[in-house]
């Protein structure tokens, strides 16, 4: 048997090998700097792509192989053409001579690839020597138009807003209200929530929204139970009346004893209602509208539903079930979908109230005069036991997860436990699962925002049970997936804005901002880190972008403003350094903004006895700052409005602080509902000087 790679620099032809298949050997944190990546982790990401490495022998005839095949090979399996732009290159390096037949996703065949039709169609190359090549043609608009005019929004993580009619945590009922609100009061142009992605059941549940079940359907946690069409005319209204004075409690709980949002005991009640009202039978037109949305979204939605069902009976992790149910394709699970037809059933209705709520909320906040409306996220994975991992086994990179390589910030690197895409598998079903992911999104979204959108490029994979700095990145066809996503979104005429955030690739942002793709700018990050590395000013920051003072994962400004992050830090055991060199760091930084922002005559209001001027006249100060860039989306952190100083979620903490668990707050950390909001003085303050900013008026 041939001796293994051996650990440490990969050889040449190993090297090779990996380039083809896009695993990197090295990466470059830094500007001059490179850093080798571990032979062992380039074997194991090409193990995951089913190219054989673990030996000389064996990586010599994967090379040879691979280099046959490219030569051989007449066309990729996705080729991307930007209409008005040259033709793409795989199209121009073809033999002379060589017959091009298109099949269109409309239906019609063509002879040659010129003035198609947007879509992803089906290419056929016949060359003269009689070798046939065969791919996805996606064919896109260049770019992105930018959003409808300048205009500013709100941000809130829709679970923390709880109202008068909430069952514990905010739901779709209080999204289309705040949007309703937000966009004829406040004269906002959007309102961005968290991915509401289907979770992974199971108490407890992971609460991060970024680790969902499924990316592709809602979670119908979020339902309004009142607002389903079949809830008046449950057999048994008093099972629901008390089930609805349980949640009351919940609500009061969390709004009035200092209680977190349990999500779990929302979902326990809310499943229960969901079940008394899935026995009303569905009128004709309402039954026409369930079949219209089972045969939109067929068998995805199919396997969706039985993983759920399954998932009931054996436990929420498909590695786990009994073997012949770990295939969506097999008898046995085709035997036990049909046991449980009665529950894959009203999973999939629950897809289609949640779909239906969605989109309701939507439409609302674009009667409300919103421009953009509804901004979803969408998460950049999925849990390894859920339904998506389960129902695209051949999309994902077995025994792989994405994470991120040590930098600055978290030396240790980052594993995020999410199993990253095959980038081969992608481009062989010309990306068919993002493109059904785009599609099904964009149905209830005025814009979208794509999580760590420096994923389209590459991402860092991480063999499973190795520390994350024993990575390596794997790259994708970046022109392919902002292509689909171009495409999709110009589709549905949505924006779509990239969180670009962190360590990024050179030439990215350009890449993203010349297909139309908006960045993510956050006030504290953006400095002249190419100069003397002070607060950049406004006229510097770019132009397509979303502007923001924060983020779900950042501080809140009224925490930053006093220095209360460190305290909180400190008290968990996450600080690095000295408390007083963090604090002084701290304080120093957040001096030269308020210094800018006096500076440009930004500051101003009345004292308060202590300061020389108040918390929240610095707060609006930061916000008009905002408006003096040309951001085109501004956006306003939802619980600064209200003095809130507890962040929604602090990375490298799990069970030390409650992330994803807390109600919006005021300065006090008393809970705010939604009626409170509206009511609130300090968040209308706040808002008439984005209203005016956006308009141009003076503030």
């Amino acid at each position: 048997m041939a001796a293994p790679q051996p650990a440490g620099a990969p050889g040449d032809e190993l090297a090779r090998l990996a380039a083809l298949h896009g695993v990197a050997t090295s990466y470059s944190p830094s500007p001059g700097r490179t850093v080798a990546a571990s032979a062992d982790a380039v074997v194991a990401a090409l193990a995951a792509l089913d190219v054989d490495a673990s030996s000389q022998e064996a990586t010599r005839a994967a090379l040879a192989g691979r280099e046959e095949e490219l030569a051989r090979r007449l066309l990729p399996p996705t080729v991307v053409h930007w209409t008005g732009e040259a033709a793409p290159a795989a199209l121009t390096a073809l033999p002379p001579g060589t017959v091009l037949r298109v099949e269109t996703e409309q239906g019609e065949t063509r002879a040659g690839a010129d003035d198609l039709p947007p879509g992803v169609h089906r290419l056929t190359a016949t060359a003269p020597d009689g070798r046939t090549g065969r791919a996805h043609l996606v064919v896109a608009p260049p770019r992105l138009p930018p959003p409808p005019g300048r205009c500013y929004g709100l941000l809130v993580q829709l679970y923390s807003l709880l109202s008068a009619r909430s069952w514990g945590m905010g739901d779709l009922g209080d999204l289309a209200e705040l949007s309703g609100w937000a966009g004829r009061a406040l004269g906002a142009g959007f309102v961005q929530v968290n991915p509401l992605h289907a979770a992974v059941p199971g108490a407890p549940t992971d609460p991060s929204p970024y680790r969902p079940s499924s990316r592709r359907f809602p979670d119908p946690v979020h339902l309004r139970i009142e607002d389903v069409p079949e809830f008046p005319y449950a057999e048994e209204p008093a099972r629901l009346q008390a089930l609805r004075e349980r949640a009351g409690r919940l609500r009061a709980a969390v709004l009035h004893e200092g209680a977190l949002i349990d999500r779990d005991a929302v979902w326990d009640l809310k499943r229960q209602a969901l079940e008394e009202v899935a026995r009303v039978p569905l009128g004709p037109g309402r039954r026409a509208a369930y079949a219209d949305f089972l045969a939109r979204h067929g068998q995805a939605l199919e396997d969706h539903a039985t993983w759920c069902a399954l998932a009931e009976v054996h436990g929420p992790d498909w590695s786990r079930w009994p073997e012949g149910l770990r295939d969506p394709r097999s008898a046995a699970t085709a035997r036990a979908r049909a046991d449980l037809r009665d529950r894959v059933d009203l999973h999939s209705r629950l897809a289609w109230l949640t779909d239906e709520q969605l989109t309701a909320a939507q439409r609302t906040a674009r009667e409300a005069g919103m421009p953009i409306g509804i901004v979803h996220d969408l998460a950049v994975g999925v849990h390894p036991g859920g339904a998506d991992a389960w129902a695209q086994q051949d999309h994902f990179a077995a025994g792989m997860s994405t994470g991120a390589p040590p930098d600055a910030f978290n030396a240790r690197g980052q594993d995020w436990g999410l199993p990253p895409w095959r980038p081969d598998r992608l481009a062989a079903s010309g990306y068919a699962p993002f493109r059904h992911l785009l599609r099904a999104l964009f149905r209830y979204a005025g814009a979208l925002r794509i999580d760590h959108v420096m994923g389209l490029f590459r991402l860092w994979w991480v063999p499973q049970g190795r520390p994350p700095t024993e990575g390596t990145y794997v790259r994708y066809d970046a022109e392919a997936m902002l292509a689909v996503l171009v495409l999709e979104a110009s589709r549905a005429r949505a924006v779509v804005i990239g969180e670009d955030l962190g360590t990024v690739e050179p030439g990215v942002r350009e890449t993203l901002d010349r297909r139309g793709v908006l960045g993510t700018s956050v006030l504290w990050f953006e400095r002249d880190w190419d100069g003397d590395g002070r607060p950049l000013p406004p006229e510097r920051w770019r132009a397509d972008c979303l502007a923001t003072a924060t983020t779900h994962d950042l501080p809140p400004t009224a925490a930053r403003l006093t220095g209360e992050h460190v305290t909180l830090r400190h008290r968990l055991g996450l600080l690095t350094r000295p408390l007083d060199q963090e604090r002084a760091e701290a304080a120093a930084d957040t001096a030269e903004w308020l210094t800018l922002l006096t500076g440009l005559g930004l500051l101003h209001g009345p004292g308060d006895g202590r300061r020389a001027v108040s918390e929240e006249a610095e707060i609006q100060a930061v916000h008009r700052f905002l408006l003096r860039t040309p951001a085109r989306m501004v956006g306003l952190w939802l619980p600064d409005a209200v003095g809130d100083r507890r962040p929604q979620n602090l990375p490298g903490t799990w069970d030390q602080y409650p992330n994803w668990r807390l109600p919006v707050a005021d300065a006090e950390g008393r809970p705010v509902t939604l009626e409170d909001l509206a009511a609130s003085p300090r968040l209308r303050a706040l808002t008439e000087v984005l209203r005016a900013g956006v308009r141009g008026e003076k503030t």
